[in-house]
Parts: structure tokens; sequence; C-alpha cells
């Protein structure tokens, strides 16, 4: 139950930015008394030579207790208890996580592991499972967008339940969270669009969803404002690395907003995709992402409305009536995705039915939407949405979403509390 006027927030990760970041890792480790730390990676990054700046920065006084680059796209939690079991046989003290969220996310899942001496990572699912300080955690993210580095929870799989578990606790926070705009230099057009989609998801549910507060406002303004100005010039010139570093500082912000406000079905129904169907998380919030703004404008439409100012700019905001800006937001949001579909050459999807695997086969096929409808009720964020969701309200956004085609809001009658402003059609 909500207290009226009362917030927590928290975000103790030490940030270091900017174009050489990365040589301050020996100084980091210093600071947490390591000196073998464990690198845990995946092969796309190794592959990409990304690993290389990160032992540079080590230089010889630090020599790291090994490499494993074999995490899935989809963090299990087979591959944690098996980097686990590799981090104690090599007697390492830290870990130096270097990746996207899957990597960051079975880092932490492995932290918990090793410094509770348990192998069973069951036993520490759920707030309030975890009751001390973990092992030493440096993230270094190589995309910008699951924020990872700056949040307190991990979402690990369990592939043989088709489930995504969520590890939620203070003591999951890194300890140093290092960007670093070389690490996303050869980040693909195409991942580099919906990973950004990722982040701006992230702030705009942590805006407009039940737990947001002051301070979480204001970090995802900021990561809407840096990810509106800087996306576009990300995908087409990804050599410029001063917008690199603005995406990446904008999916911090956008961490440390939600991490402290949650979010709501966008990712309830998100995470249920990635289940069923394997597909990445960042897609999912692409296309998901206005049609939950959506569903929700009768609740939360002056908070959507607000948005307007960080995506578009001053003059858009002011030149629009109250009670247009909702709908301007999304419809804002819907260009933007189109924009960058054409900027990929088709590789970024506008809905469900376009997702595709690298043979070109239909990822979410439409007879499943049924089971990713029902799974999404199970989801914990769904608690955090500023409106209820049944199982027929969950299929009916899947199947607009599927479509490519805007929720018919007639057909939304819930609403106790309406929004501030009526939300002009």
């Amino acid at each position: 139950m909500q207290i009226p006027g009362y917030y927590e927030f928290c975000n103790k990760v030490k940030t270091v930015s900017g174009h050489n970041a990365l040589d301050k890792l020996p100084e980091m480790l210093a600071s947490v008394n390591s000196v073998k730390p464990m690198i845990i990676t995946d092969r796309g990054v190794n592959g990409a030579g990304l690993i290389e700046p990160v032992k540079k920065a080590l230089g010889a006084k630090v020599k790291a207790g090994g490499i494993y680059d074999d995490v899935p796209a989809d963090s299990d939690v087979k591959t944690v208890k098996d980097i686990a079991a590799k981090y104690r046989a090599a007697k390492c003290d830290s870990i130096i996580a270097v990746g996207g969220g899957s990597v960051l996310d079975t880092a932490k899942g492995v932290n918990i592991l090793v410094s509770e001496n348990s192998d069973n990572l069951m036993n520490f699912v759920g707030f309030g499972a975890l009751k001390r300080r973990l092992k030493p955690l440096i993230a270094v993210p190589t995309t910008s967008g699951t924020g990872s580095e700056m949040t307190l929870v991990a979402v690990i799989a369990d592939h043989e339940r088709d489930v995504k578990m969520l590890f939620p606790s203070l003591f999951l926070l890194p300890d140093f969270a290092v960007l670093d705009s070389r690490m996303t230099k050869t980040l693909p057009a195409a991942l580099t669009a919906f990973t950004a989609m990722d982040a701006m998801t992230h702030a705009c549910e942590a805006y407009t969803c039940l737990s947001k507060n002051p301070l979480s406002d204001s970090t995802a303004v900021m990561a809407i404002k840096l990810i509106s100005e800087n996306i576009m010039q990300g995908v087409k010139k990804p050599g410029d690395m001063q917008a690199r570093l603005a995406l990446a500082n904008a999916s911090a912000l956008a961490g440390m907003s939600f991490s402290n406000s949650m979010v709501g079905m966008i990712h309830a129904i998100g995470h249920s995709i990635g289940a069923i169907c394997h597909v990445p998380h960042g897609v999912c919030m692409s296309v998901l992402l206005p049609y939950g703004l959506e569903y929700n404008l009768h609740k939360t439409g002056h908070l959507t409305g607000e948005l307007l100012f960080p995506l578009k700019g001053a003059e858009a905001y002011n030149s629009a009536k109250a009670e247009e800006r909702p709908l301007l937001t999304i419809k804002a949001i819907r260009e933007m995705n189109s924009d960058l579909r054409k900027a990929t050459g088709g590789k970024h999807p506008t809905c469900l039915k376009e997702i595709v695997d690298r043979d070109g086969n239909m990822m979410v096929p439409r007879e499943v939407l049924s089971d990713i409808a029902l799974l999404s009720l199970n989801d914990g964020a769904m608690v955090y949405n500023p409106e209820d969701l049944d199982y027929k309200d969950a299929l009916m956004v899947l199947e607009k979403a599927w479509e490519g085609e805007p929720l018919d809001r007639k057909k939304i009658k819930k609403g106790k509390k309406t929004s501030l402003v009526k939300v002009k059609d």
C-alpha cells in the first residue's frame, strides 16, 4: 500500500563516465581490496575485441583470475552455477562484468552464489532473501539500454520451466559502473536502436508507474531527453563518440530511475514474450512501449503528456494543448520506431509480427499470444502498473501490438481514477 508523500530512493553505485573511463579500473579494484577479479562476458563482446581495453586498463599489477566468455543471450541458472564454480576454483575475489543485460544479470547471480557460498540460486528469489553485502562487482556495459549497471534487480531465466525469475535486493547494486564510450562503438545499428528504446521504456514506465517519486522522475526525464537527442545520431553515425557516451549516460539514468520506481505492464508482457519466444528484451520494449502508454492513458494521461517536453522539446510542448499532449507523446514514440526501422534497413520492428530471427522466421507467431497473455499476469511488474489487466486486456494489447495497430481506447472501460486532463482523440 502506498503512503501519500512517502518514497524511498537509493543508488549507491559509483559512476565513472567518460571516453577513457576504463583507465580507472585499477583504482576501483584497489579501493575494494581486490587483486584477482574474474571477468565475465559473452562471445560477441570478446570477439569484438572489447575485453582487450579492459585487460590493458588493468595493466601489469592486476591479473584476472579468469575470463568466462560463454554467457548466453538469456541469463540462466545453469550458467550462473557454472561460472560460480570456476570463480571458486580460481580463488577470485571480485567480478568485472563486461557486456549487455544478460552478462550483467549473470554476474549478479554469480555474485549471490559466491558471496553466500551456495549452489542453489533459488534460495535467493524475492525481496529480503539477501541479508548482507556481496563481493565487489564492477559493471562495464557494452550496450546502452538495460541499465543493469544501476539496478538492484537481476532477471535470470530457468529455461526448463520457461520462466524468468526476479532477484531484487539493494545488495545487488554494483560497486562501480564504468561508462566508457569505446565499449559501445562496435554496436550494430539495430542493436543500438532497440537497446536505446529499452532505456526509453525504462524511463517512460518509471515516470508513469505507481511508485514514481521526485528523484526517479528527474533521472527519467533526463534519460528521455538524452535518448531523443542522440538515438538517430548513434544509429546513423556509430563513430560519433559523443552520441555514444550520451546514450550510455541515458541508459544509466533510466536504470537508476526504474530501479527506484519500478516498471509496469510493458515489462510484464515483455518478460513473457522473452520467456516463451526468446525475443531479446530491448526488441520487446521497443514494440510495446506505445501500447502500454495507450492502455494507461485514462489514469496517467497527464504524466504521459508531460513526457512530450523531453521527447520533442519546449516548442512542441508549449504549442500543444494539455489534452493533446498525451497522444502526441505516443505519436512521437511511434514515429521514432518508424524512423529507426528505416535507418536500420528494416531490422528494427514496429510490431510483433515484424520480429524475425536471423533466418527471417517469425519469432512471435500469433497462436502463442494467448500463452503470453496468461503468463504476463503472474509477472511482478504488473503490481506497479497504474491500471489493472486481466487476461482479455493483455490479449487485446498483444493482438494490437502484433498487427501494429493503435489500441481502441473506447474498449478500455476500467479506471476508478481518471487522468487530470481529458485526452483529446
